[in-house]
């Protein structure tokens, strides 16, 4: 006999985790169409030499490839490199900008670690520009996470936003243009790394105490985020790529206040630099209150050419993305998920004697109503019905019997506390909708 198991790095939930789970997906899918967001799909599979124009180093790694006759497939691995080849091809038929959205599966062959998964999904959001993109829409894209994340209910966030612009308008002034892109990937690991092994790396790169000290001080600027914005304008630092990235940045934070963002939900934190050489201005990075150590739940930044590989337009962008299936594992193990029921429906209608069809006709009735329901068809003793009806999780029962198809009116049995009433038809379904 074959062991049933799952193979390691995918993921499979329970009934009551899976609802849970796809609450998220709905919340999510519904915000991302309430600010204008259109949907896109695009295969799970690509031609190789398509998929990977972009890749390189350890992504070549990770990508699940095999060949199929004559041609080579690949497995996407992020949502972004199809949405490129989706934008270059289709250049001529969308409206610029263009607001996308996309959530669905991807897939890495990642050694299986605890938060590491071979197969999970990605809820991605981007505006692309055809030739220009305004810096508002930097302040639009956090906005909706914050609504996202406000509706999950999943207690406390912030939003730290930043501009890599400030970084390398910085880093030239002092002398180290050079070694710009090595800097800014060393900052971004500042939280993960003790300020000693940060300095000891700095200085391997050959890179001057003074200046070591200069950087530290720079990206821990205190204060509120107000006052990080007037700390950075006063240094009077002359570089243009500096003061772009100020002024960038002033003009986000300001605007995502104006989009409805609580003042506790977001902040300035020059320490979000984000590794990639990908992004080229404003980047955000959202964490859990308290909860830190779980990482970025949510991360983006805007980029300045997405489809470089497939055309020669230049389309700049600005988008974040949730890995939800890695969010919802670390909320579930770290015990923050609300308790959900484990059911679909809102009540189970028991025959009781002779009255299935009349069962069935309510259940038609309540279903046209949009009221979720079931009806038990097994033809077992009522013992065992009201057994599975209090194990299901559903919290109303029906019961039909002859009294009640004669009278008209249903008992409704509450299988939380006990309680029972009889309802009319009319009545049942107000009842069942509040």
């Amino acid at each position: 006999m074959v062991e049933p198991k799952t193979l390691a790095g995918f993921m499979e939930l329970l009934p009551a985790d899976q609802i849970q789970f796809n609450r998220f997906l709905d919340i999510i899918r519904k915000n991302f169409e309430k600010f204008g967001f259109l949907p896109i799909d695009t295969p799970v599979l690509e031609i190789s030499e398509v998929l990977l124009a972009k890749a390189g180093g350890e992504t070549d790694k990770q990508i699940y490839s095999f060949k199929k006759g004559d041609g080579e497939l690949c497995m996407r691995f992020d949502l972004t490199v199809p949405l490129a080849k989706y934008v270059a091809k289709n250049l001529n038929q969308l409206n610029f900008p263009f607001l996308r959205y996309q959530i669905g599966k991807v897939y890495r062959g990642e050694r299986p670690q605890k938060g590491r998964f071979r197969e999970f999904y990605q809820c991605d959001i981007d505006v692309i520009g055809k030739g220009l993109l305004d810096i508002k829409y930097d302040a639009l894209v956090p906005s909706v996470m914050y609504n996202i994340f406000k509706e999950m209910n999943i207690g406390d966030f912030c939003i730290s936003v930043s501009n890599r612009k400030i970084l390398f308008g910085f880093l030239n002034y002092i002398g180290l243009n050079e070694k710009s892109q090595e800097i800014l990937r060393l900052i971004d690991k500042y939280k993960k790394i003790d300020k000693e092994n940060f300095i000891a790396t700095m200085s391997e790169l050959n890179i001057a105490d003074e200046n070591i000290q200069k950087i530290i001080d720079f990206i821990t600027i205190s204060g509120d985020k107000w006052e990080k914005i007037e700390k950075l304008k006063s240094l009077n630092i002359q570089d243009e790529t500096y003061k772009e990235g100020v002024s960038e940045l002033e003009q986000v934070i300001k605007l995502m206040s104006t989009f409805g963002v609580g003042g506790k939900f977001f902040d300035v934190d020059l320490l979000i630099a984000r590794g990639l050489d990908y992004y080229t201005g404003t980047v955000y990075e959202t964490e859990l209150v308290g909860y830190e150590s779980l990482g970025s739940i949510c991360s983006g930044g805007r980029y300045d050419n997405l489809a470089g590989y497939y055309t020669n337009e230049k389309l700049p962008g600005i988008g974040m993305s949730i890995g939800l299936t890695r969010l919802f594992v670390k909320l579930k193990e770290n015990d923050i998920l609300a308790k959900e029921s484990g059911a679909i429906s809102s009540a189970i209608i028991l025959p009781m004697g002779d009255t299935l069809t009349e069962c069935i006709k309510l259940s038609n009735t309540l279903r046209e109503n949009d009221i979720n329901c079931e009806v038990y068809l097994q033809d077992v003793k009522f013992k065992h019905k009201i057994s599975y009806a209090g194990k299901s999780g559903i919290k109303y029962a029906i019961l039909v019997g002859e009294d009640e198809v004669n009278n008209g009116e249903y008992s409704i049995k509450n299988l939380i506390d006990g309680s029972q009433q009889k309802l009319g038809p009319k009545q049942l379904i107000e009842f069942l909708k509040n």
